[in-house]
């Protein structure tokens, strides 16, 4: 790993990249077979976030990835709310556990792993290791191809209407969070939202809003709040967060 990383740190983020979504696809297969939806996906993030964190700490990369303090007060951030309200908006639109306890346990640490892991890669070792040659390319690729990564839902069997609005909602999003890391050198926030979002969905029974505005409407009228949160919390990181805190 070290050779790979010091040779190429983008290199090395596209490495964990394939072995990521190749091992997740793979593993979503094995808990099909076992019987029990998201466990084989559980033990393989907590494998490989123990993996890549005994890494981090070994080539005492905390600061270089993000994994240390803000530099940026919470509440100039204003105690990043919005990022919460994004991450409980699904709960708040109908609360009701979409599966058996076993199964949501296992699918809620799942969960917790993909925020560590996505974060890590794609706004860590991808976007520090592209900055090097050039910060806008680097946060737009960062961007871009974490949310192009979603397609991969489709090959699993989502629906792709809903494999639509996760690949657009998670482009914005992943502009907002590149930009939290870019101007806090902080990714602790973005691993907690990405989390939470990715968890809560377990929660969500959408059924306000659904009753609102229609079975078929809802997945757009929710990614459209999302997204308006989004743009508004980005903006006024762009306007109110000091430009002295990008990355050195």
């Amino acid at each position: 790993m070290k050779k790979i990383f010091d040779k190429s740190e983008v290199t090395f983020a596209i490495v964990l990249i394939v072995v990521y979504v190749v091992g997740s696809s793979l593993m979503q297969r094995v808990s099909a077979m076992i019987g029990i939806q998201f466990l084989a996906e559980a033990v393989f993030n907590l494998i490989l976030s123990a993996i890549l964190l005994v890494f981090i700490l070994k080539n005492k990369l905390t600061e270089h990835l993000g994994l240390c303090g803000s530099e940026v007060k919470s509440s100039k951030m204003l105690f990043y709310i919005p990022l919460f309200l994004v991450a409980f908006s699904g709960v708040l639109s109908g609360f009701a556990p979409q599966f058996d306890t076993i199964p949501l346990i296992a699918r809620t640490v799942m969960m917790f792993g993909v925020g560590f892991l996505e974060e890590i890669i794609f706004r860590g070792f991808l976007f520090r290791g592209m900055a090097k040659d050039g910060l806008k390319s680097a946060v737009i690729v960062s961007a871009v191809t974490f949310g192009v990564g979603h397609i991969v839902n489709l090959l699993n069997g989502y629906d792709i209407t809903k494999s639509i609005t996760q690949i657009v909602f998670a482009v914005a999003v992943g502009f907002l969070l590149v930009m939290i890391f870019l101007r806090t050198g902080s990714l602790i926030a973005c691993i907690v939202f990405h989390a939470l979002n990715n968890s809560c969905t377990g929660f969500s029974s959408g059924e306000l809003l659904k009753s609102a505005v229609g079975e078929n409407n809802a997945q757009w009228v929710m990614l459209g709040i999302c997204l308006v949160i989004t743009a508004l919390y980005f903006g006024y990181i762009m306007k109110f967060i000091p430009k002295k805190n990008a990355l050195k």
